[in-house]
């Protein structure tokens, strides 16, 4: 009876043991995985102990799915990832590093023939690189591509039906650049496409004519839609390329005849020897853009461009520089105009026109029936130069007689909401058969001025900072 006895005290015993272990916290295994990853790469990390839930510490470094844990790179940095299992003693952790992707590198050269795209790297862009029709040259984010004028004329140029999509970021910006760091040292950007242009007023449309920028080819046409790609973040430095004086120059960004499917969005023209930008024709519109040192015009147009949807200008003129913007219409007195809302145009102290046998020192410039209408618009330090030639600049010139008529007093230029600081002259007429006044404005309504204009409104970031200078610090 003793034995039976000890022998089920001994079974309880083990039982009541057994219950009692069973409540014990559970203990985590490690995490185990691949500790490293590259920006948008994945990794995995996992534990033998079933049944928890990952987090990230830092989730704009690396996202993890709770529960596969599965990481995936978002940018470079270090995060904790944390393994939780309940009814668990305490989680478990392990780091990922994210580091960036190794950048390529290579030429860029010759025409495309068939679409190519370049990864994230540094390239090297030789020659007049040319896109063909039905072509599509794409570039990542985060890209330098620079080229050398030793090596000769260098450009890169989107025939029409071909597209370029240099889709960059505000913190990954593609960059086109130049060794030597000299303004006018290569071409810039040239974009042809088919949309409308007007360079007579009694040639039946389309309307073609013979680009200015030495390559002598023909744009123009009816495909108001006409799509060239889209180039976003990109920032174009020290081009503006004049091969042949006054005949054949180029500017940092210049559009032939390109349509309103293409997209231009958070675009720099830095410092180059001739326009920022430069619209020839074209039903295309520029958004969220600076024009920056350039020793031309910030912003200059022709042939009839009609951009509608046109916002967030920024020139800053610095040194040598001629207009704000420079708007013409090849002497074509036109029925349609382009839009522009949110305009900051300054002009830096000591800064002198271009050419000393022309006085280009005006924020705003209209001739051969160049029109538009403007608003939201803040103008700062355009005044007149003492040296090297005493010369008068103001806020708006009107060039001609012929556009006065037709533009001002015909009610085809429109300038609202217009804030004046550190700019004495208001008006300047370029002949004295006239006189440009606020009551030449038809309607009165298409002149007015204010104390509260804001401008060009933008965000900074890397797509607008050079060799670590802030090119918005003067925006404001």
């Amino acid at each position: 009876m003793r034995t039976k006895i000890l022998a089920l005290a001994m079974s309880l015993g083990l039982f009541i043991t057994s219950c009692s272990n069973s409540d014990d916290p559970i203990t985590v295994a490690p995490l185990t995985g691949t500790e490293s990853v590259i920006v948008g790469s994945t990794t995995t990390f996992s534990s033998t102990t079933t049944g928890g839930t990952y987090t990230s510490a830092a989730p704009a470094v690396a996202t993890i799915d709770a529960k596969t844990g599965v990481i995936t790179g978002v940018t470079i940095g270090s995060s904790v990832i944390t393994y939780t299992v309940p009814g668990a003693a305490a989680p478990v952790t392990k780091t990922v590093t994210v580091t960036a992707v190794p950048a390529a590198t290579g030429e860029i050269t010759g025409t495309f023939t068939e679409n190519k795209t370049y990864p994230y790297g540094n390239y090297t862009l030789k020659g007049m690189v040319k896109v063909n029709s039905g072509v599509t040259l794409t570039i990542a984010a985060g890209s330098t591509i620079t080229c050398d004028k030793t090596t000769g004329q260098n450009g890169l140029i989107i025939l029409n039906g071909g597209k370029l999509i240099a889709n960059g970021t505000a913190s990954a910006p593609i960059v086109f650049t130049e060794k030597s760091k000299v303004g006018g040292s290569w071409a810039g950007i040239i974009m042809y496409g088919d949309a409308p242009i007007v360079n007579s007023a009694s040639a039946p449309a389309p309307q073609t004519a013979i680009s200015e920028d030495g390559l002598g080819l023909s744009y123009g046409g009816s495909n108001a839609a006409h799509n060239g790609g889209s180039l976003t973040y990109v920032r174009v430095e020290y081009a503006g390329q004049v091969i042949t004086t006054n005949s054949k120059e180029n500017n940092g960004f210049s559009f032939y005849s390109v349509g309103s499917g293409t997209v231009l969005d958070h675009l720099v023209s830095y410092k180059g020897n001739d326009d920022g930008f430069e619209f020839y024709g074209g039903t295309v519109s520029l958004k969220n853009s600076i024009s920056y040192g350039n020793s031309d015009d910030a912003f200059d147009w022709q042939d009839g461009w009609r951009g509608q949807e046109n916002t967030n200008w920024f020139a800053y003129q610095v040194g040598v520089a001629n207009y704000g913007l420079e708007v013409e219409s090849k002497s074509v007195d036109n029925n349609f105009w382009p839009k522009v809302t949110n305009i900051t145009l300054k002009r830096a102290a000591g800064t002198t026109t271009e050419a000393q046998s022309e006085i280009q020192l005006d924020a705003i410039q209209f001739k051969k029936e160049g029109n538009g209408d403007y608003s939201n618009i803040v103008i700062d330090g355009y005044g007149s130069q003492t040296t090297p030639t005493a010369f008068n600049g103001g806020v708006i010139q009107i060039l001609d007689k012929v556009t006065y008529d037709h533009q001002v007093a015909g009610g085809k230029i429109k300038l609202n909401n217009v804030k004046i600081t550190n700019s004495p002259i208001t008006f300047i007429s370029g002949v004295n058969t006239f006189t440009v006044t606020a009551a030449s404005f038809v309607p009165a309504s298409n002149w007015t001025t204010s104390t509260t204009a804001t401008g060009a409104d933008l965000t900074t970031g890397a797509w607008c900072t050079v060799d670590g200078v802030d090119l918005l610090k003067n925006l404001k």
